[in-house]
């Protein structure tokens, strides 16, 4: 279900630091629970579970495995269940708890000399009807007394529909390939700054395999270009305001040659209430434009070559409220979990297939990390 990979992401809001991967490689692991909810009877349960071990002085190998327990019949039905039957002839089995149950296990494995640090590895993702696989390598180069870092990041995915139904797509691949460059450096004692420029290039049967025109005169499957290549620039900023306050703000551009261009803009306070107990808040905006294939609900015809029925192809905006808590306790273990309120604006494609006029959603983590 490719609607439930933008879900998932939207549980981790912040950019994705390289640098990140320059760390000291220590024996760790950790526990988590996830979970999504929204307005569109979208609900996701997710178990998480990572392991990494030191194999000798600059190596380390890691595994990774989340478990998405998905309930979420308005992504094949759209508010109108009663006629998904007669355009897919796919419904779901009463005796089943969930729609579908993804398994996505990581392996990886890192060198990390100080000043040098490598990081691949593989993906896997089982669900009913897709299958993904990827392969991805990052490299962080520390300078300057680890004052700079550069980072290159690159990964390739070779993801497989396999619809629920008896349907011949045009193309059943749906490859995905991204290249990250980023700097991160420190400017002052109490602030640093990191740019990143991604690279994205898609191919393959990009649009869903279930979504459908609900018009009257029509009975088209959505289908989108495909081909798009994308392109983002983001500036993240870490500022410690005084002992017990930092400050973290990003902003990032993303723009496409389907003609959607889009704005985020996030910012977080922290708060150090007592040597083991940080807080906070977190806001974060998106704004995007509409592709350049996407027209008014109700007006497509049997002559348009495209058909777009999902909302994120049209033009809206959205907002996310949060709060972060950290509990470190006092044998170095550690307790992180988050709430997040999660809103778009009005949009018609949204009320066309949910029924709603807009998507409120909450999503909260929990994770409990160790070392051993």
């Amino acid at each position: 279900m490719s609607l439930m990979k933008v879900l998932l992401s939207l549980m981790a809001i912040a950019l994705l630091p390289l640098s990140s991967f320059a760390s000291n490689l220590k024996d760790s692991a950790s526990v988590g629970f996830n979970s999504y909810s929204d307005t569109g009877d979208v609900q996701v349960y997710s178990p998480t579970l990572s392991l990494f071990k030191k194999v000798s002085t600059h190596w380390m190998v890691g595994f990774k495995m989340r478990i998405d327990a998905i309930t979420a019949a308005s992504i094949t039905n759209g508010a109108n269940g009663g006629q998904v039957d007669v355009v897919t002839g796919a419904s779901k089995s009463e005796d089943d708890l969930f729609d579908d149950v993804r398994y996505a296990p990581t392996a990886m494995v890192t060198y990390d000399d100080g000043d040098n640090t490598f990081t691949m590895g593989g993906y896997y993702s089982s669900e009913v009807d897709y299958e993904g696989k990827a392969i991805f390598g990052n490299y962080v180069r520390q300078l300057n007394e680890q004052n700079t870092a550069l980072g290159i990041g690159v990964s390739q995915s070779f993801d497989i529909w396999k619809p629920v139904f008896d349907r011949a797509l045009p193309k059943d691949n749906r490859n995905e390939t991204k290249l990250d460059l980023s700097i991160n450096q420190l400017i002052t004692p109490k602030f640093s700054l990191q740019a990143v420029y991604s690279y994205m290039y898609s191919e393959g049967f990009l649009s869903s395999p279930y979504h459908y025109v609900p018009q009257n005169d029509i009975a088209k499957f959505e289908n989108y270009p495909d081909k798009r290549t994308g392109q983002a620039v983001a500036f993240k900023g870490v500022y410690l305001l005084n002992r017990d306050n930092a400050m973290n703000f990003s902003y990032r551009y993303y723009t496409d040659d389907w003609d959607i261009s889009s704005h985020t803009v996030n910012v977080e306070e922290l708060h150090d209430f007592s040597r083991n107990f940080t807080s906070g808040l977190r806001l974060r905006y998106y704004t995007q434009t509409k592709s350049n294939f996407v027209k008014d609900v109700g007006t497509y015809t049997l002559n348009d070559k495209y058909f777009a029925v999902d909302y994120r192809m049209s033009a809206f905006d959205s907002y996310t409220i949060g709060i972060p808590i950290i509990h470190k306790m006092k044998d170095g273990d550690k307790v992180t979990a988050s709430i997040d309120y999660y809103q778009t604006t009005d949009n018609d494609y949204i009320k066309q297939w949910y029924g709603v006029d807009n998507l409120q959603a909450i999503f909260t983590t929990l994770t409990y990390e160790f070392d051993y």
